[in-house]
């Protein structure tokens, strides 16, 4: 109603004032200025009229949620430092992630936050906070200290699960479905920043959705302006009905501290993953075996897509799924179970999502022609485990420039592999290729990062024995006055690269 009021007085005040300028300036046309003036305002009233439900005072909210949040302290394992990856991150996440750095003495202890799910005493917690733990204390709102142990973590969102050694009876929140939040909704955040247990602070929801926040394939975030520092890991942010929308997981940060952008695990994503490490104490996804990149521009130009939707697959892992099924490096995903792949994070939550040993119906794009792959998915290995399968890119000298035959259209020389190259480079026995030995500096693959030392793998969707062979797929490509998708092995990994051709 005050609202309302204001409003009113308003549009009326600056009516009343362009009436009187009318009259002062003996304009004959005052009644004219005067309807224009009263339209004008009608339609700004409606654009800055309080939107419902903003809320005069956050008390009595924060009042009734504040029993369910803790603050926890970890101490870890004298080694636990070293396991944590901030590998990925943008610059500025990373301090997020960081309890006090290890350092030789006293076991490391982190500090974070979290909220009872049931009155039986499970926490949600940050995956990051409780790593490594050897001790876990929580501190309720009202002062108890109590003894906590893991229940399940799941460190691909971030998210963990712990109960109060012993049980007993708290007080808790629930989560809701985050997918009606939309920006410019409130949000209140309670935590322990810093070791300042009880903090409460509130902003709006500045982003949904957000997928360049973090590492994680897996979560797409909410972005908020909310004050959260270091310690609000793990706590909840809720809506103005109490219920939890997110889980705090990452600071944008030059310094460590809040600037206003942080990020949390939205409630819907956070749900699936809790119920999971409640029941089995672990999260389990469905697995491809492939790696995958996006689909650029050029990229699609060089196969004549229309578009750059789809994830294109770069590797293969031996026995998986994927090879069992039959794809192929270069196949690039348009489809899954009929529902259109727009880009690699599209694919890999798909397939995450889905039952271990569930048959994906794949449409993949070979050679220009359309076909359907029934794969059935296995279970996605550890982090730890995927991370030591993968072969480790190498960091090749560059070769002398005297060294190769030339390939003017790419700009660069190449050789034939030695079997001193395929150790290096980890190839298996049938894969055949061309090392880079020198590379003109402004050549179009000089610039996408391609340097000498690299193989070429595979050059217009053909494997490359020779030199000839590299020339007859250039030779097509120039035909056909598209760049030419080249996959490339080197210090940046296996990936496919579609490189603009000279003279073209």
């Amino acid at each position: 109603m005050t609202e309302v009021v204001t409003v009113k007085f308003f549009r009326r005040t600056m009516i009343a004032g362009a009436a009187a300028v009318a009259l002062v300036a003996g304009f004959a046309a005052a009644p004219t200025l005067l309807a224009r003036s009263a339209e004008a305002q009608e339609i700004t009233a409606g654009a800055v009229s309080a939107p419902g439900g903003a809320p005069m005072s956050f008390a009595d909210l924060i009042e009734r949620v504040r029993p369910a949040v803790v603050s926890i302290s970890v101490r870890q394992r004298p080694d636990a430092a070293t396991e944590r990856s901030t590998e990925g991150l943008p610059p500025g996440f990373e301090e997020f992630f960081r309890g006090r750095p290890g350092r030789p003495g006293p076991a490391p202890i982190s500090l974070g936050s979290g909220f009872f799910i049931d009155q039986q005493g499970t926490i949600v917690t940050n995956h990051h906070v409780v790593q490594g733990a050897e001790e876990i204390v929580i501190r309720t709102s009202d002062g108890r200290e109590l003894q906590a142990d893991v229940v399940g973590s799941d460190e691909p969102t971030d998210l963990a699960v712990i109960r109060v050694r012993g049980g007993g009876r708290f007080q808790f929140v629930t989560f809701d479905d985050a997918s009606h939040l939309r920006v410019g909704d409130w949000v209140v955040a309670v935590g322990n920043p810093f070791g300042l247990d009880g903090t409460a602070t509130a902003g709006i929801v500045s982003a949904v959705g957000r997928r360049d926040a973090g590492s994680s394939a897996y979560v797409d975030f909410l972005q908020i302006d909310a004050p959260i520092n270091r310690g609000n890991s793990g706590g909840p942010t809720f809506d103005l009905h109490g219920n939890v929308v997110g889980v705090n997981s990452q600071i944008l940060s030059p310094t460590g501290g809040s600037v206003g952008i942080g990020f949390a695990i939205p409630a819907n994503t956070a749900r699936s993953v809790v119920d999971q490490l409640t029941r089995n104490g672990r999260v389990t996804r469905g697995w491809l075996g492939v790696s995958i990149q996006d689909v650029d521009e050029d990229i699609a130009r060089s196969l004549g897509l229309e578009d750059t939707r789809g994830a294109l697959i770069g590797g293969i892992t031996a026995g998986g799924p994927a090879e069992r099924a039959g794809l192929q490096q270069g196949d690039i995903v348009l489809s899954y179970n009929g529902d259109r792949i727009q880009d690699r994070r599209d694919l890999t939550q798909r397939v995450g999502a889905a039952a271990v040993n569930a048959t994906a119906r794949l449409e993949v794009m070979r050679n220009g022609q359309r076909r359907t792959i029934n794969v059935r998915l296995g279970e996605r290995p550890s982090e730890q485990v995927l991370a030591s399968a993968a072969p480790t890119p190498q960091a090749t000298p560059e070769p002398p420039a005297q060294q190769g035959a030339a390939q003017g259209a790419l700009g660069m020389s190449l050789r034939p592999l030695t079997n001193e190259d395929r150790d290096r480079y980890q190839l298996a026995a049938n894969e055949t290729g061309l090392v880079i030995t020198s590379l003109e500096p402004t050549s179009d693959a000089a610039e996408k990062a391609i340097r000498p030392g690299d193989v070429i793998l595979q050059a217009g969707g053909r494997s490359v024995r020779s030199l000839q062979d590299l020339n007859t797929a250039v030779d097509a490509a120039q035909r056909a006055n598209r760049p030419i998708l080249l996959q490339v092995d080197g210090r940046l990994g296996r990936r496919f690269v579609a490189v603009e051709l000279g003279g073209n």
